[in-house]
């Protein structure tokens, strides 16, 4: 397992370089970057046959440097500048904990005054290059793929949020023992509380720029599958705890790789298992019993359905109807590997099922269900 980037080069490369970044967030980091890509490729093929239209938007120009925006990039700058500084005087603790560096109260006060002035300078000279005599309004033209940047901004802020509430909710005995930790950690995230609350928010602000909520929606569910499959690997990678059941089964395949059946995730970051023998630091754990390596299916799955995705998207001209594909290989794929993995299971009526399962099947029949709007509704949505 690679629970940090530093433990991923020294065994490729055999160089210890201490490096206060951790395989997961350098994944979930990535994950956005392919989702922005493919959104963006996807907006300008949108464009390109005339679903979407560029918009006008009237901007001022010229206007010196607002005594708002330098205190914003001052408070921006201090804060970048405390934390920062603390880090680096402290970098052996920054390197084996960056997140509870990060988010202590714990920093450098002359680094913060520093860097807030230099933030609050950097706005003024910039405006003061752009500074006119006499501001003037102009209109400019917008093209939807130039928003995207903006919109997965906001999948990243909402989205985080979502998988947060999500997993609190789901593991709720372990987050009122700890209502904090629960809060501020990056570790316990639920992928659908991050579709469902990163998903409407990228909605309400593409409708703001003149982007509908179905031609939105085929636009994000290529990208989305990909970013998953980013993601996943990550989990794989750092061995995050999205784990599947005991799997003491024969491979079926003499040429798997046993850890493609079942592994053991030695030094994973979630710090389950016994402790390993003569090992020193933060992960230090494996499991008992090998598991199912349910995150590297879901890899080869979501990328796999990207592909389709990718590939079918040329053919399908019904706004909706590829989001409603993606709906429901998405919550295929999730109920069939939660047969798998484990999870908090809740009973009803004697019948157990996990969150996920629960929300893969409301997107199984939701995506169904927009597909044949969409098609029942062609003639209409035609102009759409």
């Amino acid at each position: 397992m690679y629970p940090t980037v530093s433990h991923f080069i020294k065994d490729f490369f055999g160089i210890d370089i201490p490096l206060p970044f951790n395989t997961f967030g350098l994944f979930v980091a990535l994950a956005f970057v392919a989702g922005y890509w493919a959104f963006t490729k996807e907006a300008k093929r949108k464009e390109a046959i005339g679903q979407l239209k560029p918009f006008q938007r009237t901007i001022e120009v010229g206007k010196p440097a607002s005594l708002s925006n330098m205190i914003l990039n001052a408070l921006f700058g201090f804060i970048v500048g405390y934390k920062l500084l603390y880090a680096l005087a402290n970098y052996q603790a920054f390197v084996a904990d960056a997140q509870s560096v990060l988010l202590s109260s714990d920093g450098n006060v002359l680094g913060g005054l520093i860097l807030a002035g230099l933030f609050a300078y950097w706005e003024y000279k910039e405006k003061e290059k752009q500074k006119l005599p006499h501001p003037k309004k102009v209109v400019e033209t917008v093209h939807p793929y130039q928003v995207m940047s903006q919109l997965v901004v906001w999948a990243a802020v909402w989205g985080f949020l979502g998988a947060k509430i999500f997993d609190n909710l789901e593991n709720w005995d372990s987050f009122i023992a700890d209502p904090i930790g629960g809060l501020l950690s990056f570790s316990g995230l639920t992928f659908y509380g991050g579709l469902i609350c990163g998903g409407a928010a990228v909605l309400y602000h593409a409708n703001k720029f003149g982007i509908k909520p179905l031609h939105m929606l085929d636009i994000g569910g290529p990208g989305m599958m990909l970013a998953y499959g980013v993601g996943r690997i990550g989990c794989q990678l750092s061995g995050d705890g999205d784990w599947g059941i005991v799997n003491l089964n024969p491979k079926p395949f003499t040429w798997l790789p046993d850890w493609a059946w079942a592994y053991t995730y030695p030094n994973n970051v979630a710090g389950m298992g016994e402790p390993i023998g003569g090992c020193v630091g933060r992960f230090c754990n494996v499991l008992p019993q090998p598991v199912y390596p349910t995150p590297l299916y879901e890899v080869i799955a979501a990328l796999l359905l990207f592909l389709i995705l990718w590939q079918i998207r040329h053919q399908i001209r019904i706004p909706g109807v590829l989001f409603g594909i993606y709906m429901m290989f998405n919550g295929t794929e999730r109920f069939f590997i939660e047969m798998i993995r484990v999870n908090t299971k809740y009973h009803i009526g004697g019948v157990a099922f996990t969150q996920a399962t629960l929300i893969a099947l409301l997107l199984f029949i939701g995506g169904a269900l927009l597909i044949a709007f969409g098609v029942k509704n062609k003639e209409k949505l035609a102009n759409y």
